[in-house]
C-alpha cells in the first residue's frame, strides 16, 4: 500500500475526492458536474452494480461578481497536432527571447501542467557547442534552469576538464519541463517539443552538438539503439538545412551512479576538445 502512495505521488496525485469509486461510464452522456445520487456502502450486491440513477439536471448558478468564474486549465492536445503548431509557433521566433516567450504560452506538451517552471536553457546565446540534455529535475524545475543540480555540476566539471565553463557552451534538454518523479520523457513529449529544439539549434547555430544520455542521444539522432552503442562516435544531423556533427556522451547522473563509467565519459570528452581544437586552428587559419 505504501509502494502504491508513492507511485501516486510520484504521478502527481495529492488529493483525493471521495471515499467511493465512480463508474464514469454508467454516468452516460451527461457532462460532470451534474447532479447524481450515489449508491452507499452498504448497498446490496446487486444494486452496487446497477447503473447510476439519473436525476434532473440543475440550472448552474451563476457566479456572482466578487466571485469570477476559474478558468480550465487547458487540456493538452494530440502529439501530431501539437507538434504541428509547435512548427508553425517555433519557427515565427527570430530569437531566443522570443523562442522562450513562445515556449511560456505553448499548451501542447502535457508536462507543463506538472512542472514547477520552464527550463530554457543555461550559458552563452551563441556557442560552438551545444549540449543536449533528457529533462529537467528537481533542482532544475526549481530553478527553471536545466542542470543545475548534482548531474550538472559533475557536468560543469567535466566541461572545466577540457578548458570549458558556462560562458563557453549552450546547454538544454529535448523537454523543457520536469517529468513527474523524473521519468523518462515520453515519444509524444518530446514529439510536441521537437520543434523548439530544433529552432532552438538555429538561432544558437553551434558548431558541435552533444547529446547527454541514451534519450537524448535517440532523440537527437533518431535512432533506437542504447547509450552505450551511441557513445563515443560522431555522426551527422541536418538540421534548418545545415548539417551538424554530433557525439553522444554519458549522463552526469549516470557516472554519479556508475563512478567506474568515468573512463569511457573522459573519452567522449576528449574527442570533443580534439574536435574544437582543430575548429578553432582550421578558422585562425
Amino acid at each position: 500500500m505504501l509502494a502504491l502512495l508513492n507511485w501516486f505521488h510520484a504521478m502527481g496525485v495529492d488529493a483525493a475526492v471521495g471515499d467511493v469509486s465512480c463508474d464514469w461510464l454508467a454516468r452516460g452522456p451527461t457532462p460532470p458536474g451534474a447532479d447524481y445520487t450515489w449508491p452507499g456502502r452498504d448497498a446490496p450486491a446487486g444494486e452496487r452494480d446497477a447503473p447510476l440513477p439519473r436525476v434532473a439536471t440543475q440550472t448552474p448558478k451563476q457566479p456572482s461578481p466578487s466571485m469570477p468564474a476559474r478558468p480550465r486549465a487547458a487540456t493538452p492536445v494530440g502529439a501530431s497536432e501539437a507538434e504541428t503548431g509547435a512548427r508553425r509557433i517555433a519557427h515565427q521566433a527570430q530569437s531566443l527571447e522570443a523562442l522562450e516567450a513562445a515556449l511560456a504560452d505553448f499548451d501542447g506538451c502535457g508536462l507543463k501542467a506538472t512542472a514547477t517552471k520552464l527550463c530554457f536553457y543555461r550559458g552563452a546565446p551563441k556557442a560552438d557547442l551545444m549540449l543536449i540534455g533528457e529533462a529537467p529535475g528537481r533542482d532544475e524545475d526549481l530553478a527553471g534552469r536545466p542542470f543545475v543540480g548534482r548531474a550538472g555540476q559533475l557536468l560543469d566539471k567535466m566541461l572545466a576538464a577540457i578548458n570549458l565553463s558556462e560562458a563557453d557552451v549552450h546547454i538544454t534538454n529535448i523537454v523543457y519541463w520536469r517529468p513527474p518523479g523524473n521519468r523518462t520523457p515520453t515519444p509524444q513529449e518530446a514529439l510536441a517539443c521537437r520543434p523548439f529544439l530544433e529552432r532552438q539549434i538555429e538561432l544558437v547555430a553551434p558548431k558541435f552538438l552533444v547529446a547527454v544520455g541514451g534519450a537524448a542521444a535517440k532523440e537527437v539522432l533518431g535512432v533506437t539503439e542504447g547509450i552505450m552503442k551511441l557513445r563515443g562516435k560522431w555522426r551527422e544531423v541536418t538540421i534548418g538545412g545545415r548539417k551538424i556533427p554530433v557525439i553522444a556522451t554519458l549522463h552526469p547522473a549516470y557516472l554519479l551512479r556508475t563512478p567506474a563509467a568515468k573512463q569511457r565519459a573522459w573519452q567522449d570528452l576528449l574527442q570533443i576538445r580534439s574536435r574544437l581544437g582543430a575548429e578553432a586552428g582550421a578558422s585562425s587559419g
